[in-house]
């Protein structure tokens, strides 16, 4: 897809807001519907994405505090284990938590759902331009009193 050009003094007055929000909420509404086709919510990719990059590390409380300052659903993260567990894609061992065969086979199809809404948002933005929008909004974040650490 293209844009229309506008010249730097143009962009420059445009209210950061209402595209932060605008991307913000296209991104998402992208990512959930992904998910969904595999009868996710971003929190089971959440825990899944955190389980396989720690197997056996995280337990059931410590993955939730991880996870629930970027939880906007409310999630009730046990009823996430719950159904992880109930597919059979998450099992506990001495309250550690690891994903099974079929578990990573499902966070790697979510993944490669997930790599095609990425693609299309980075359509025609190279690594500078992505990296240079990402340091920018973590400066306003930053500016404006927030974390503006990566997370």
């Amino acid at each position: 897809m293209t844009t229309n050009a506008y010249s730097q003094q143009q962009l420059a007055a445009q209210p950061i807001g209402h595209w932060a929000r605008e991307a913000a909420n296209l991104v998402i509404g992208g990512l959930r519907t992904a998910l969904a086709e595999e009868h996710l919510t971003q929190p089971h990719w959440w825990t899944l994405g955190h389980i396989a990059g720690a197997p056996g590390e995280w337990t059931r409380k410590a993955l939730t505090e991880k996870l629930t300052p970027f939880d906007d659903q409310n999630t009730d993260f046990e009823t996430v284990y719950a159904d992880l567990t109930t597919r059979g894609w998450l099992t506990e061992t001495d309250h550690r938590l690891t994903l099974t065969e079929a578990g990573e086979a499902g966070r790697l199809r979510a993944h490669a759902r997930n790599a095609k809404v990425h693609a299309a948002m980075r359509q025609g933005i190279d690594d500078a331009a992505y990296a240079a929008t990402i340091d920018t909004l973590r400066h306003m974040v930053a500016n404006l009193g927030g974390n503006g650490d990566l997370p």
